[in-house]
């Protein structure tokens, strides 16, 4: 691996991130290894750093929300590879992830060989999936439709779902992307137009699909 890289590590268990930490730098030439323990300290590593060159990012941890969390960072950074770690990996998870722009998947179960295959694969510009995983089609045609919609969304407008997923305001969110209200506005308009809904609060519940009971119920 070339010197270089740097990769944060956002996962809520120590022991975890520890092993992470040991895959990763069993690649050679030192990379620098950032880590985060909620989703806030890793949405804060991203913003702080714009050398990143991979996210391993944990689903289930603490703000994460599940594939939500996913989506917020491909809004705000979407030129990061993004790979989900996670407990549950089953082909829904998998495949949902993939769908909605990570560009790989570690099962928490995985070997250290199998973390650093995947890992190279991403660096290299591929998709990391697990072996011999089947993913299948989306067997849930209302997922499937939210997927496809969300796919059309750009990454601004994608950041401004996930601000309304958190509650906040046309004026909060204007503040904090560094744009007029009258701009959010039209992103609203936008976003409630692809998602094929009439209100902020359907758009949200419509995000919500694919929070934690997503994982869960997959």
């Amino acid at each position: 691996m070339p010197a270089g890289y740097t990769f944060v590590i956002a996962d809520d268990h120590p022991l975890f991130r520890g092993a992470l930490r040991e895959a990763i730098a069993g690649m050679g030439d030192a990379p620098s290894i950032l880590e985060a323990g909620d989703f806030e300290s890793a949405k804060a590593a991203l913003l702080a750093n714009d050398e990143i060159d991979l996210l391993l990012l944990d689903l289930a941890m603490p703000g994460a929300s599940g594939l939500s969390g996913l989506i917020s960072l491909r809004g705000t950074h979407p030129s990061v590879p993004i790979v989900v770690i996670s407990a549950h990996d089953d082909p829904t998870t998998v495949r949902r992830a993939l769908d909605l722009g990570a560009s790989g998947f570690i099962s928490k179960s995985a070997s250290m060989e199998e973390i650093r295959n995947a890992v190279r694969t991403v660096l290299d510009g591929g998709i990391a999936a697990p072996a011999a995983l089947d993913l299948g089609k989306e067997s849930d045609p209302e997922i499937s439709n939210l997927i496809r919609r969300l796919q059309t969304l750009t990454p601004q407008q994608t950041r401004v779902l996930s601000m309304l997923g958190e509650g906040l305001l046309n004026k909060q969110i204007a503040y904090e992307l560094g744009v007029s209200e009258a701009t959010v506005k039209a992103h609203v308009s936008a976003i409630l137009q692809k998602l094929g809904v009439d209100s902020r609060t359907q758009a949200v519940i419509q995000l919500s699909k694919i929070g934690p009971d997503s994982i869960a119920a997959a």
